[in-house]
C-alpha cells in the first residue's frame, strides 16, 4: 500500500485571520502558524522566489487537518469562475458531519457564509447543505438524524 493516511487538504485564500475564525467557530482548533518559504519550498511547490504563510487547522477528532495557505508571494490567482458551480472539474469543497447542522449555520452566517442552495434532508438518514465562505469555495455539512 502507497499511502498510510491523509495528511492535510489544503486551501489557498485571501484573509488568513477570518478563515481562521471560520474554521474555529465551525469547531476546528488551529494546531499551529508559520511562514514558508526558501529554496526547499520554492522546489516542492514549483514556484520560485514563493512566500507563504500558513495555518493548520485540525478537526475535533484529531484525524484530518486543513491547511489554510496566504500566498504574500507571488501573489494568489483567482481561479474562473469565481463561485464555481458543483460541477466545476477539480477539488470542489470539504465536508464536515456536524450535531447540529441549524445552529452551525447560524454560527457561520456571522463570518460571511451563505446557503449555496438549501438545506435539505435526505431520507431518513442525513440533513445536508453547502456554503459558500467569503472566499468563495465551498463547506459541505452534514448532521446525521438519529
Amino acid at each position: 500500500m502507497a499511502v498510510k493516511r491523509m495528511d492535510n487538504v489544503g486551501i489557498v485564500v485571501e484573509d488568513l485571520p477570518a478563515t481562521i475564525a471560520l474554521f474555529t467557530e465551525l469547531g476546528l482548533e488551529l494546531e499551529g502558524q508559520m511562514r514558508v518559504e526558501g529554496s526547499w519550498a520554492d522546489h516542492v511547490v514549483g514556484i520560485e522566489g514563493m512566500q507563504v504563510d500558513i495555518a493548520m487547522m485540525k478537526t475535533p477528532d484529531g484525524h484530518s487537518r486543513l491547511e489554510l495557505s496566504k500566498f504574500i508571494r507571488p501573489a494568489a490567482i483567482q481561479s474562473e469562475p469565481k463561485n464555481a458551480p458543483a460541477n466545476t472539474l477539480g477539488y470542489l469543497r470539504v465536508m464536515f458531519a456536524v450535531d447540529d447542522i441549524k445552529d452551525t449555520l447560524t454560527r457561520l452566517e456571522t463570518h460571511g457564509v451563505k446557503l449555496v442552495g438549501k438545506l435539505e434532508q435526505y431520507e431518513d438518514s442525513y440533513l445536508l447543505c453547502y456554503v459558500r465562505t467569503p472566499e468563495g469555495f465551498i463547506i459541505a455539512l452534514a448532521e446525521e438524524l438519529k
